[in-house]
């Protein structure tokens, strides 16, 4: 019995198993697509439909509940989606309530239409291109101007300042011949973050107004010596010779006078000068030795500093220089310094030469006897007195050598060797070597120029390095020089 019952309730589940199984096989069975009587497509289930795109360029609509294929649309029985919205957009018209419907896409169109109408802002869209989330509103401000591609700018333009004309640099041995001289006034020095170290008590008692003066007699031929600032022998004698150059009466305490004759003579005392990557490269040495033997040992007798150079170049006090330009950093190129502008050197050739002990000056007279220069001078010493009476130049050396020799000349220190000191400014003659018919002897420049006409000299006649060099280019073999007490 048992057995019976269980045979028939095996048979009655693997029915109930078959028919399971068939189900599915039934509803994907292929079935025809049926289109609406309007040209539309019935969908079965809640209406979500998914789109496919197969490797024909079909479109494929599948029921997304039963994932039943309910139909397939070539390429060229698409509906026209541009015309459809152009259709919608022209269909839409005025609702009662719009404010309840604006949670549907379609109203919130509509809705915004017929504020911009009112408001006279509405355009028609473009025939073949509407974008529905476009904005398709009239701008309601206008276009900025534009300028070059950039935002619109009426706000004038700021005023560039003036760019002050600088001094072309020369070569630093050459830089005395031809000087570039500037006809602007500087302005003050920029602060540049690097302070030159200066002594208080160096600035003092220097005036710009005694510099101006010295420029103005340094332009005439009648060199001041160093300008510093200060008055003293040399400027006093300058004066004097400068005088007798023009023809004038000019005094020092005549500075509308003194003022004039700089506008005459190339414009204001002094002008800006940058520094160049030249002037800070140098080279330079670290210091010069008092002991010849140690300075026989140099390579050349450079100069020490960037304002050792400068101030030399511009016929300047190396301290003067730092007190005029305090805040200005000497070795960073592109520093805008304040220097003197001391206009052309003097070209006329020299006849004849004076050189005066008492007055501690050497004179320049031309061919028809005319002063034509005059330069303060350190001229022999009690111990090494200088020639006197009349010689002659025999030749003229710039940048040399100096031959130490304790023999014929004076002793330097414990040296008693011959000893050969290299070349340089800060040699013991200078840049400058104006030999004369007397050995031994001649008109040479110095490494201590605001010395000039202050100390004394081993018989020679010695001037400033820049002095020297100008009368070295006016100046030949055979003019006389004179000695005077």
């Amino acid at each position: 019995m048992f057995r019976g019952i269980f045979t028939l309730s095996a048979l009655a589940i693997g029915l109930l198993v078959s028919n399971a199984m068939g189900s599915p096989m039934a509803d994907t069975a292929p079935q025809p697509v049926r289109a609406s009587d309007s040209g539309g497509i019935l969908v079965a289930q809640n209406g979500n439909v998914d789109v496919y795109y197969d490797a024909r360029g079909n479109r494929v609509l599948v029921d997304a509940e039963t994932g039943k294929v309910i139909a397939i649309q070539p390429p060229q029985t698409r509906y026209d989606r541009r015309a459809l919205r152009r259709e919608r957009w022209r269909n839409l018209g005025p609702v009662e309530n719009d404010d309840y419907y604006l949670d549907d896409p379609p109203d919130t169109a509509r809705v915004r239409r017929r504020r911009l109408d009112e408001q006279g802002r509405i355009i028609e869209p473009p025939a073949d291109g509407y974008d529905p989330y476009g904005d398709n509103s009239v701008e309601a401000f206008p276009e900025a101007p534009q300028d070059d591609g950039g935002y619109g700018n009426t706000y004038p333009e700021a005023p560039q300042p003036a760019k002050p004309r600088t001094i072309k640099r020369q070569p630093l041995d050459e830089a005395s011949i031809e000087p570039v001289a500037p006809a602007e006034q500087a302005a003050l020095p920029p602060k540049t973050g690097g302070k030159t170290t200066v002594d208080p008590s160096l600035s003092l008692g220097a005036r710009q107004d005694i510099a101006g003066l010295q420029v103005l007699l340094d332009r005439a031929g009648a060199s001041p010596g160093v300008i510093d600032g200060r008055f003293g022998s040399n400027v006093d004698k300058a004066l004097a010779a400068y005088n007798e150059i023009t023809g004038g009466n000019l005094r020092s305490t005549d500075a509308v006078g003194i003022q004039a004759a700089l506008a005459q003579s190339g414009g204001d005392a002094f002008a800006s000068y940058t520094i160049t990557p030249e002037d800070a490269a140098g080279p330079y040495v670290a210091s010069i030795p008092e002991d010849y033997s140690q300075k026989a040992q140099l390579d050349r007798m450079g100069y020490t500093s960037v304002t050792e150079a400068i101030a030399e170049r511009f016929h300047m006090d190396e301290n003067y220089l730092k007190a005029l330009n305090p805040d200005a950093n000497f070795n960073r190129p592109g520093t805008i310094i304040k220097v003197a502008n001391f206009g052309k050197l003097v070209a006329k050739p020299v006849a004849r030469i004076i050189a005066d002990k008492g007055k501690k000056e050497v004179f320049a007279y031309d061919a028809s006897g005319k002063l034509i220069a005059a330069y303060p001078a350190t001229i022999g010493s009690s111990d090494t007195p200088s020639p006197s009476g009349t010689h002659t130049v025999s030749r003229v050396a710039l940048d040399p050598n100096y031959t130490y020799n304790p023999n014929i000349n004076f002793k330097q220190g414990e040296n008693d060797k011959v000893l050969t000191i290299p070349p340089g400014p800060n040699g013991p003659v200078g840049s400058v070597w104006i030999a004369l018919d007397k050995p031994t002897y001649g008109i040479h420049g110095t490494p201590d120029p605001s010395k000039i006409g202050k100390t004394e000299s081993h018989g020679c006649v010695r001037l400033t390095n820049w002095d020297a060099r100008e009368l070295a280019r006016i100046v030949s073999p055979g003019v006389t020089v004179e000695f005077v007490d």
